[in-house]
């Protein structure tokens, strides 16, 4: 398929299919006994959607209550410590919560109150989503269960407390390899047997239909708010636009607002980790191949036997074996370019914008912020806007612990 047969002024309307496909991406591989209630949750948001009402009150808690719209720095000394071309930051860290996550859990969260549902569920990996889906839950007076691998509880015990604090349970993965998808596995088993009185609120574009292009149009507001601030801020769009890769929400909902703008160069991150040697990374896109997870096909990597393979990164946030069904479309027809990024690259860029700039970035954001500096030390000239999905502090005592603080 090539990119000039996809109409990108219609692409939203186009894509998913009715049945949730992105090309050959997607779909809704569950059991039957979910069947009726995944439908349950497409007709609700179908119903919803378009609703005024739903609309007007999802703006306000925007506004009022996680202090959107989120603004675009010009990171002007860490642009001059590279040479003439300009790094920009959409700040989603700014965002209550500190991270993008919050943009659709408080609209899965209204929709769960529209559904008459009693409580959420669902999976967390650097914990960000759990502590968005926490705070939802507070929010809407929802119970609400958080599933978590006990190897990213101990590297993110910040954002446990968090999540506690706020109320919600969180629950302690331990098979397997306890991270990301044994979270999902475990999230998903539970939701099979509560889902009469719950939903699950999928972290990321992922999981069967509608949850990809549900998570998409939440997180869309981080993609129109930083074309219309980008133009405002500097009379044009951005050369290039940046954003790290696990699950892909946060890129999902950034890349959606340039798509359909040919001059505007689109670049997915995933993570290297500590190199190419299957296990040693979590680079999907770049080294995966078509298969079918949790509920969705996509590109994964698999082990000698065709299963999840066992997948690192030093970001709880990025180390799933898949990525969204809308990447693996998007990599396809190539409107979005994937790259990958490793572990000492974005260590030295998460130091290098503290201290440049005063913007302590989320490990996950760094793969981007690592690659909006190796791409800027690549080009002469131009404008690099790289989506900040989330902030560091939940990483301070990990990267302390196992990085040391670098002398000046």
């Amino acid at each position: 398929m090539e990119e000039k047969k996809i109409n990108f002024e219609s692409y939203f309307k186009d894509y998913p299919s009715t049945d949730g496909y992105f090309g050959k991406y997607g779909g809704c591989y569950i059991s039957e006994e979910l069947k009726a209630p995944m439908q349950e949750i497409t007709d609700a948001y179908f119903n919803i959607c378009k609703s005024r009402r739903f609309i007007s009150e999802l703006r306000r808690i925007r506004k009022e209550f996680q202090g959107r719209p989120t603004p675009i720095t010009h990171l002007e000394r860490l642009s001059g410590q590279i040479g003439n071309v300009q790094i920009y930051a959409k700040r989603e860290d700014l965002n209550h919560t500190g991270a993008h996550k919050l943009n659709h859990c408080m609209g899965e969260a209204l929709l769960a109150k529209y559904m008459g549902k009693k409580k959420i569920i669902a999976e967390t990996g650097a914990g960000q989503h759990g502590v968005a889906l926490a705070t939802a839950a507070a929010y809407f007076g929802l119970e609400c269960d958080i599933y978590m691998g006990s190897v990213d509880i101990k590297k993110q015990a910040p954002n446990v407390a968090r999540m506690k604090i706020l109320g919600a349970n969180v629950i302690e993965v331990t098979h397997g390899l306890a991270t990301l998808k044994e979270a999902v596995d475990a999230a998903f088993e539970a939701y099979s047997k509560e889902y009469k009185d719950c939903i699950y609120c999928i972290g990321s574009v992922l999981g069967p239909h509608p949850f990809p292009m549900m998570v998409r149009d939440f997180q869309s507001v981080v993609g129109i708010e930083a074309r219309e601030q980008f133009l405002e801020m500097t009379g044009e769009l951005p050369d290039h636009i940046v954003a790290c890769v696990g699950g892909g929400s946060n890129a999902a909902g950034f890349f959606s607002g340039f798509l359909k703008d040919e001059t505007v160069n689109i670049y997915g991150i995933e993570p290297l980790g500590r190199g190419e040697k299957l296990g040693d990374h979590a680079a999907s896109l770049k080294y995966g191949t078509e298969g079918i997870m949790h509920g969705f096909n996509s590109i994964m990597l698999k082990d000698e036997n065709g299963d999840p393979a066992p997948v690192y990164s030093v970001a709880s946030g990025l180390d799933y074996p898949s990525s969204g069904p809308e990447h693996a479309f998007l990599r396809d027809i190539g409107r979005v370019k994937y790259d990958v990024i490793n572990d000492d690259e974005t260590i030295d860029a998460f130091f290098r914008l503290s201290r440049a700039e005063g913007i302590i970035p989320a490990i996950e954001s760094a793969h981007a912020v690592a690659y909006a500096i190796k791409l800027a030390e690549k080009l002469g000239h131009g404008s690099v806007l790289v989506n900040l999905s989330g902030r560091g502090d939940k990483d301070m005592d990990y990267v302390i612990e196992n990085y040391g603080i670098p002398q000046k």
